[in-house]
């Protein structure tokens, strides 16, 4: 994202992202949804992965890998039998896409410690662009990878060959673009500054484009007669990465675990941006740089832009399935025969957590993406078996 290259009077001390945005509203004009979440989340400075570690109790928010080792174990285990299925091809490329803190790394590559030559054979690469959670990273994983360890800006930087690679709530901070449907036809939404702010404390509001919005050229031909008011997202990066997957996929050997919350089956309409800040939603538009921007990815979407780049696709599968079929309650069972009364019970608090329907079990989903005929439909990935 530019960041703001080219805008007079860059943001100096004291001055905020809003400052910023602002700024360049009444210069170009109102900002897509897109390129107002894409500045919030990753502008270089003043982006909100580049300046703090939002993760766990004392961030923002919690993923699965910081739930429970469990989550990381069965990834791990996912991975070494994929590898191996594959026909174990020697050296290869073992690439997580927004890893975090590194905590699902560690926990996979302990898991898959029962198959040697899988770590032996792996160099891993982390596609992270926050200088933040690079040294989180680093911390984690140098101590078990020393010099095995890479770091990307870009899946493009990671070198061509085989690849196993894991993609754990990625795509959902991608950016989206919104159309909504009015008595006059499909027009995109756009991020404007709001006239109650003011210069020293900007605000902003949604707003439609005028007449001739090319956003009615986002809206698939399935939701065209959505009733006036509705909302329609569609997320060219998310297809863009997925596409990149696929290609890779397709000229070397490999697979790819995808694991997120959204839609099974789309397109589907509806407004799922949401801001997350101290484990609560917050605002949308307010302090941009301050909180967490998510949207609810379109799983369907995303497989197809991965087959348009020559891979196959398997599942949705929803997350509580796949953790059961892989075996987590084996897992949790084992782990709290060892444990404390009180450890179990936060072993069992996790279990839930992860695969309850009414919690992460049925809204987290995963898809896994393979080199073309890597796999057979009658001998899918692990945990994507037709029941």
């Amino acid at each position: 994202m530019a960041g703001g290259e080219g805008i007079p009077g860059a943001p100096g001390n004291g001055e905020t992202l809003a400052h910023l945005l602002a700024r360049r509203i009444l210069l170009d004009g109102p900002l897509s949804v897109g390129a107002f979440m894409a500045e919030a989340l990753g502008h270089p400075r003043l982006g909100y992965y580049m300046r703090q570690d939002p993760f766990g109790v004392g961030g923002d928010f919690t993923t699965a890998p910081e739930i429970s080792q469990m989550f990381g174990e069965l990834v791990g285990l996912w991975c070494a039998e994929s590898w191996a299925r594959l026909g174990g091809p020697g050296p290869f490329h073992l690439v997580e896409v927004g890893p975090g803190r590194g905590t699902l790394m560690a926990d996979l590559l302990r898991a898959a410690a029962v198959l040697p030559l899988f770590r032996d054979n792996a160099t891993v690469h982390l596609v992270e662009t926050s200088p933040v959670l690079r040294e989180r990273q680093r911390q984690t994983l140098q101590p078990l990878l020393g010099d095995a360890l890479r770091w990307h800006d870009r899946l493009e930087e990671v070198p061509d060959g085989p690849t196993i690679l894991v993609a754990n709530e990625f795509f959902d901070a991608l950016p989206i673009r919104q159309v909504q449907k009015t008595a006059h036809g499909w027009f995109e939404r756009l991020v404007d500054i709001d006239p109650a702010g003011s210069a020293e404390e900007p605000r902003f509001r949604f707003v439609l484009e005028a007449f001739g919005s090319s956003g009615s050229r986002l809206v698939p031909d399935a939701l065209r007669d959505q009733p006036d008011g509705s909302v329609v997202e569609v997320s060219p990066a998310s297809q863009a990465v997925a596409r990149a997957i696929g290609a890779r996929l397709a000229a070397a050997p490999g697979a790819a675990l995808l694991i997120d919350y959204g839609y099974a089956y789309g397109p589907v309409a509806g407004d799922t941006l949401q801001a997350v800040r101290r484990h609560a939603f917050a605002p949308v538009l307010d302090a941009p740089g301050e909180a967490d921007l998510t949207a609810h990815v379109d799983f369907a979407a995303i497989a197809a832009a991965a087959r348009e780049g020559g891979a196959e696709s398997f599942g949705p599968v929803e997350q509580g399935e796949w953790l059961c079929r892989l075996g987590i309650r084996e897992r949790a069972a084992a782990l709290s025969a060892k444990a404390t009364p009180a450890q179990a019970r936060d072993i069992r608090a996790a279990l839930d957590r992860l695969i309850d329907p009414a919690q992460m079990g049925r809204l987290f989903k995963l898809i896994a993406l393979a080199s073309p005929g890597a796999f057979a439909r009658e001998t899918p990935p692990a945990g994507f078996e037709t029941p």
